[in-house]
């Protein structure tokens, strides 16, 4: 090759990019943590992170396209392990954890983690090199990194002239960089101080009616919270998700509430009577609808999947007789001995945290099985998630990909197989079913990962990065996000505990949805007392579901109905589900708006950041709350629940009016600021 044609060096996998990205992965895994605990949704931290990223390096010379794409792909492990919030609470709901203790919860998360990055490896080819697979916010977050790099080659790293966008308007650059990081802080900050705000009770937040119907002694009602966390999620998650919610919620608090109320009649306040029916009936009908809708999406996704594995040996042959040097960057993957190497190692840590599980819980005469059984069934079912969440994350993006259906399905498999293989002797019927739940978040630990690591590469391929050195920042990622969940975890649990966990005060306990699902789920089938009628109702309504979301797939171009976003309205309660639907319609009047001006994707754009920013501050803040509650005694704090009221219950009114006035202020003066920043760096 002549020395003329040889790319020149460039920064890509650096240390101050590593530092940056573990610093942001930090911070916004708290922030997921705490968001998914409360909504049952996690926000996806690449776009924000290439943001900050992009602002922090923009003054040093050498910074590259590749070197802020090295700080989101360290920082999006934030927006993925999280997810494991969604299975690992089920060990304290179901009273076989007190805590998370560190070792054994950094265990499950780093050894599922880098097994996500190994598996999806060998799947990039198929993917996203072969592939035609859309992966909206991998495209996204490219786009944004362009942007950004402006004009300027030393800034874009030798992409190809063909591949850059927008290399010749360098003003935008300002509009990520500036505009974008200040869209991103000053939602932090406005959400941050609503949120402390209302701690104080000078706002308040919760708007609540529960009511009687008729003469049978049937109830509902519903539970309206202003939390500008759950308003961003209803943006980011889009219209037709956001309004799929809220039909959910309307078939379960219109029709399902009122109607086993009317079944179960009970004396007591309507408050007390609807959340019961909801608690021991109504979850497991949006159980039957999720599980359902999750079936119905994974068998869609077979024919590709093989295809695409199919494709991805064609490749490998095809390729087989050139060298390293002589194929493009964008193809040098980790080499398949390494990735071969590492899954074997993480196998190691598995297999103990196995067999010192079953050894420390009762269950000692089945040892040996459940560690070598267990041990195959992370390694088969690991590489199917892995291939099904890919290519999920590139069809929908990883923020909507139904990743809670994927552990629904998986925890039932290992009840199933723990049913028909451990003969559970009395007393430890418990054990088996906390077994069930620590092995399915080992799998779902790599289906996090494997749900969002195709993503990054794809944004990779789009600015030509190479696969290597994103899956080695990945692997770093995941080390950062495993350290601080097991904290954070144990921080929120003292603070305010687990809806349906022992001893947990259901007026502050997190909801948890996803876990107390799948933790109910396992239970019921090792313990043979799940309603499996309650679950075929879901079942029906789902699959009604399923037909109306089909026909207007194929009769319209915009109108969806998302089948998991239905089973997730009728699953959560309402104080998450209605201010997301608010958020979700307000995000798309915002959008439609955009469309009508100049720089309509750039404005767009800002409102995103902006959403992110919302639930950064709120979430942060509130894990910093958490703490304040958890040490509130060693404080000296009068109120422990609450360590930072200054008014009583007699403000409540005046609270809620002055609360819903500013809400509603900083929700139309962000947006407007947006739209106005966005026509201006048109």
């Amino acid at each position: 090759m002549n020395s003329a044609t040889l790319p020149a060096p460039r920064s890509e996998l650096t240390i101050r990019g590593l530092i940056i990205g573990i610093v942001i992965t930090l911070l916004f895994t708290a922030a997921n943590v705490y968001a998914g605990l409360k909504a049952g949704l996690t926000f996806s931290t690449s776009i924000p992170a290439a943001v900050i990223s992009m602002a922090l390096l923009k003054a040093v010379r050498d910074a590259t396209i590749q070197e802020n794409n090295i700080v989101q792909t360290v920082a999006s492990a934030a927006g993925t392990l999280s997810s494991i919030i969604f299975v690992l609470p089920g060990l304290v709901m179901i009273g076989w954890w007190t805590g998370f203790p560190f070792w054994t919860s950094f265990g499950i998360c780093v050894t599922g983690g880098i097994l996500g990055v190994m598996y999806t490896i060998p799947l990039r080819r198929a993917l996203v090199t072969d592939s035609d697979l859309p992966y909206p916010e991998g495209v996204a977050c490219a786009e944004v990194l362009k942007v950004g790099a402006g004009g300027s080659a030393e800034k874009l790293g030798n992409i190809p002239v063909e591949t850059r966008a927008h290399a010749d308007a360098p003003p935008r650059e300002t509009q990520v960089n500036s505009a974008g990081l200040r869209a991103v802080v000053m939602g932090a900050i406005a959400s941050a101080i609503f949120y402390i705000i209302v701690q104080t009770r000078i706002f308040a937040s919760d708007v609540a009616s529960y009511f009687r119907i008729g003469d049978r002694g049937a109830a509902s009602g519903f539970d309206f919270s202003l939390s500008f966390m759950l308003f961003g999620v209803g943006h980011l998650v889009g219209l037709w998700v956001g309004l799929a919610m809220g039909v959910g919620a309307l078939i379960g608090w219109a029709w399902a509430v009122p109607h086993f109320t009317a079944l179960h009649p009970a004396a007591g306040a309507a408050a007390d009577v609807a959340q019961a029916a909801w608690s021991h009936y109504v979850r497991f009908v949006g159980a039957g609808t999720i599980g359902v809708a999750a079936i119905y999406t994974l068998a869609k996704l077979v024919k590709p999947v093989i295809a695409g594995l199919a494709g991805a040996l064609r490749a490998s042959r095809a390729r087989s007789a050139g060298t390293l040097a002589s194929m493009p960057r964008t193809e040098h993957d980790m080499p398949i001995g390494m990735v071969g190497l590492i899954s074997l190692l993480c196998l190691i840590p598995v297999a103990f945290l196995l067999w010192n599980f079953s050894r420390t819980s009762g269950l000692g005469d089945h040892t040996w099985l459940l560690t070598i059984g267990g041990v195959l069934f992370v390694v088969i079912l690991s590489f199917v998630v892995s291939a099904v969440c890919g290519y999920m994350a590139g069809l929908i993006g990883s923020s909507n990909s139904p990743l809670s259906g994927i552990g629904i399905l998986v925890v039932i498999i290992a009840a199933l197989l723990l049913v028909a293989g451990v003969q559970a002797e009395a007393g430890t019927s418990k054990a088996v079913v906390a077994f069930a739940l620590f092995i399915t978040a080992v799998v779902f630990a790599v289906a996090s990962i494997a749900n969002n690591n195709l993503q990054d590469l794809k944004t990779g391929q789009l600015v030509d990065a190479t696969p290597e050195k994103q899956q080695w920042a990945l692997v770093i990622g995941v080390i950062a996000g495993a350290i601080v969940i097991p904290p954070v975890l144990n921080l929120l649990q003292q603070a305010y505990g687990f809806n349906g966990a022992p001893g947990a005060d259901p007026a502050h306990a997190l909801p948890a949805p996803q876990a107390g699902l799948i933790s109910a789920l396992a239970q019921g089938v090792i313990q043979h007392n799940i309603d499996w009628s309650l679950i075929g109702i879901g079942a029906i309504i789902g699959v009604v579901i399923i037909i109306v979301d089909e026909i207007l797939a194929r009769t319209t171009n915009g109108p969806r109905l998302p089948p998991l976003a239905v089973g997730l309205g009728i699953y959560l309660p309402t104080s998450t589900t209605l201010m997301v639907v608010v958020g979700a319609i307000v995000g798309a009047i915002f959008d439609a708006r955009a469309d009508r001006g100049k720089n309509p994707e750039g404005t767009k754009q800002l409102g995103v950041l902006l959403a992110s920013g919302l639930i950064v501050g709120e979430s942060l803040l509130a894990v910093i709350v958490a703490a304040l509650v958890a040490f509130a005694d060693k404080l000296g704090f009068n109120n422990p629940k609450e360590p930072l009221s200054l008014v009583g219950d007699s403000f409540a009114t005046p609270g809620l009016i002055l609360g819903g006035i500013v809400f509603s202020g900083i929700v139309i003066a962000s947006y407007m600021w947006a739209a106005r920043r966005g026509r201006v760096n048109s």
